[in-house]
């Protein structure tokens, strides 16, 4: 049996993307934070749909023509393909794990 919150790696240089699950149709990944950002210039503008739930932590979601959300651990967001997007801000001072499931 695996669980979402072990195995946090302690350099956590870069932020962490960790492929759990994936088929033709969907893929599932755990997404580990402290402190990371997108790059200050593009969006990500993705094919598929995208859920995210952010497990623990918080981190701060920019929307190319919305105003940026704030999320909390529980907190979950749908972004639909194409939708133009970034992260913004993520705590520096503790890890942010992000559930995210690409359909």
């Amino acid at each position: 049996m695996n669980n979402i919150f072990n195995a946090i790696p302690k350099n956590l240089d870069a932020e962490v993307f960790e492929q759990l699950i994936k088929s033709d149709d969907v893929t599932i990944e755990r997404i580990i934070s402290k402190g990371h950002t997108s790059p200050d210039t593009g969006w990500h503008d993705q094919n598929k749909n995208e859920w995210v739930m952010v497990l623990q932590g918080e981190a701060i979601l920019s929307f190319e023509d919305e105003p940026s959300i704030k999320l909390k651990t529980g907190d979950f967001v749908n972004i639909t393909a194409h939708k133009k997007h970034k992260v913004e801000w993520t705590d520096p001072d503790r890890e942010t794990i992000w559930l995210a499931v690409h359909y």
